[in-house]
């Protein structure tokens, strides 16, 4: 397995800590140039802006949802072996689906969203469906100069957080999608290169802002289960590990507090 690849000890180390992995420059050339064409093309061609909020709660983009330039994204560039790495010797189930995040330029009329984690209380679903999934990867195929171009931005350590809510005061069928204080924390701003990537926790709280610049923010994200994630959702909400066995012994060593 090359340099590029591998996750050293460290790697695990800090996505246990934080519940965030990032590698610059990750995904380049060809690749990435004909994933972020395509999306380009649909951005000029096929947005539909009367359709921005059902675009910015699933994905912009549907009809490339399992385009084969987008989901080598992930499965060719080393990325599906990296997300491997975290969850081994658990498999993961197959990705075979990609969900492009647009956040359009000029601060345009477009939702956004305070804290949260994927899949719990969403506000456009029943608040008792759960469509939680175990981590998420995105990859950027436009640059983001600034935070206040769309940028994503995520809570480090919130992970041990949520799931200590997820244990206690919460319970399925809840509306609130974070425990108090969460909601309203600023996160720290994803900002990236075209063809760098972020691999973070499904529990890691995060949000999305405006762009205010004069160009399209656009990410392609994966979303990743566990291979038998269907039989224990609520579970891996109250137990971050459980989907991740050999970072267990890990996360066992150190407390939250010890981080």
């Amino acid at each position: 397995m090359s340099a590029h690849i591998a996750l050293t000890e460290g790697d695990r180390h800090d996505f246990v800590r934080d519940g965030v992995l990032i590698r610059r420059r990750f995904v380049q050339g060809a690749r990435l140039q004909q994933a972020a064409a395509l999306v380009q093309d649909w951005y000029r061609t096929g947005f539909q802006p009367q359709e921005m909020r059902a675009y910015t709660n699933r994905t912009f983009a549907p009809e490339l949802a399992d385009h084969p330039d987008l989901l080598d994204l992930y499965q060719g560039s080393g990325l599906a072996e990296v997300v491997g790495q975290l969850l081994h010797p658990a498999l993961p189930a197959p990705v075979n689906t990609v969900q492009v995040q647009i956040r359009v330029p000029d601060a345009a009329e477009q939702p956004a969203k305070e804290m949260h984690v994927d899949g719990v209380a969403c506000p456009h679903l029943d608040a008792a469906e759960l469509r939680t999934f175990t981590l998420i990867a995105g990859v950027m195929l436009s640059g983001l100069p600034d935070a206040a171009a769309g940028a994503l931005h995520y809570l480090p350590a919130g992970h041990w957080r949520m799931a200590e809510w997820f244990s206690g005061d919460w319970s399925p069928g809840d509306r609130a999608q974070t425990p108090p204080g969460i909601a309203s924390q600023p996160g720290t701003p994803f900002l990236a290169e075209p063809g760098d990537v972020i691999v973070m926790h499904h529990l890691v709280p995060h949000r999305v802002g405006a762009n205010s610049s004069p160009v399209p923010r656009t990410m392609a994200y994966f979303r990743i289960r566990h291979s038998t994630h269907g039989e224990h959702a609520v579970e891996a909400l109250r137990d971050p590990w459980l989907e991740y066995p050999g970072l267990r012994a890990i996360a066992a060593r150190h407390s939250r507090a010890a981080f």
